[in-house]
């Protein structure tokens, strides 16, 4: 889900699906006077995020306390795997900080589904923001029906390319499959390598397997999460084996840089960015820190990475933001839930969003998405999206995920052999 850091967990690629942004953010300190107290003098609450976390808290935190709430606020921020092992640490500990950095869904330390579990979070169900979660994104959001997490929107998987490169080349963007495999022929006959893959760096390995695993399981079954869980579903015996399959075939065609494993996230963006490839596929919060790279901004953009036969038929990964939640036992925990009823206002959504290119939980006439993202609506809105990976048992089952798929990518295992891993580690804790 950034600088970002190999390290980077599931929900943080989400920036979620977060902290697609790593190398520890300055703390911060801010602090002013009004209303909003749990008590008679002023609250302070503490706040630790991750990296990619920091233009949003620093910003909103600074329009609380400008806004007149008697609150104040020490923030840091570090990079994910630093905050999952310290958090945790502290939340065992019982001296958690007030609002912190959670995850959706399960299956790492800091998950809002662990956490709940632990009683340790406060309940968000009554907010007014909670009311607009989608129906298929509840589960990332909450724990036996009550809210735990907040999170401004939701992020997506697609394809950051370089309009540029696909001009010269003659390539439209692609909305089905075979229009996708058509456009990387031309791309490579051009010269141009047709998607950037930095496999080097581990999370970005997962993503082109559920943007396939989007189309190809949760479109025909979208209750597969709750049938894996039940042990009526298998990765091998589902159409994970069909995106693996067509995922290996995108390297055999060819349409790979050389040597994806030997590539890092990093150099994958500079070569969308410069011209060396055509596309990329990735997190739409890090569609900044692609044009970032780019020598004209306007040359970078994002579309729907299409993985079905008909354009009615794809269907696209998206999952929540990374966000907040609540200390159970903060000390100023009706201060807390202040503050996280301020940022599920519009208002305050739409800058969260605007901060790391998501989209907002809900949207009105004062939401200015950005253009880029705009392709998104139509699968957003019909509910043609799944949040692959958010409900997995433990949290071995992502890192063994990355491995297999450097594996195949090396042509050292099979899809079936890589699945029936995967499957193993699963029922661990299922």
């Amino acid at each position: 889900m950034a600088a970002i850091s190999d390290g980077l967990s599931r929900a943080q690629f989400l920036r979620m699906i977060g902290g697609l942004a790593a190398g520890a953010g300055a703390a911060g300190l801010l602090s002013a006077c009004g209303d909003g107290s749990s008590g008679d003098g002023p609250a302070s609450l503490t706040v630790v995020g991750v990296a990619d976390e920091k233009a949003p808290l620093d910003l909103l935190t600074k329009a609380y306390t400008d806004g007149g709430a008697k609150v104040t606020f020490k923030t840091s921020y570090a990079p994910t795997d630093q905050v999952q092992t310290s958090l945790r640490t502290q939340l065992n500990g019982g001296n958690a900080p007030d609002i912190h950095v959670l995850y959706p869904g399960s299956g790492s330390a800091m998950s809002t589904t662990d956490i709940a579990k632990t009683g340790l979070l406060a309940d968000l169900s009554s907010q007014p923001w909670a009311a607009n979660i989608p129906a298929n994104l509840k589960s990332s959001f909450s724990y036996d029906g009550k809210v735990y997490l907040f999170s401004s929107g939701v992020a997506g998987i697609g394809a950051i390319y370089n309009k540029s490169v696909f001009a010269a080349a003659g390539v439209e963007v692609p909305k089905t499959y075979n229009e996708l495999i058509t456009a990387c022929e031309k791309l490579k006959k051009a010269g141009k390598v047709p998607i950037a893959l930095g496999a080097q760096t581990p999370w970005v390995t997962q993503l082109i397997t559920y943007a396939f695993v989007a189309s190809n399981v949760y479109r025909d079954a979208p209750d597969f999460d709750d049938q894996m869980l039940a042990g009526k579903a298998t990765f091998l015996d589902s159409g994970w084996k069909q995106s693996m399959t067509q995922y290996m075939d995108l390297r055999d065609r060819g349409f790979f840089n050389d040597n994806p494993n030997g590539t890092t996230l990093e150099q994958s963006t500079s070569m969308v960015a410069n011209g060396q490839a055509a596309m990329a596929v990735q997190v739409t919060p890090l569609l900044p820190a692609f044009r970032d790279a780019a020598k004209n901004k306007d040359d970078i953009s994002m579309f729907p990475f299409p993985t079905a036969d008909s354009a009615d038929q794809v269907y696209m990964w998206a999952g929540a933001n990374v966000g907040v939640g609540v200390h159970e036992k903060s000390k100023d925990k009706d201060a807390a839930l202040k503050f996280i009823e301020f940022l599920g206002q519009q208002e305050n959504l739409n800058k969260w969003c605007d901060a790391v290119a998501a989209i907002p939980l809900k949207r009105d006439a004062s939401t200015k998405l950005d253009p880029a993202l705009e392709s998104f609506l139509p699968l957003l809105d019909a509910g043609r999206v799944a949040p692959v990976g958010q409900r997995w048992p433990n949290a071995e089952v992502q890192p063994t995920h990355f491995s297999v798929i450097q594996e195949l990518l090396g042509k050292k295992t099979t899809v079936e052999d890589a699945l029936k891993k995967m499957d193993e580690v699963y029922k661990k804790d299922a």
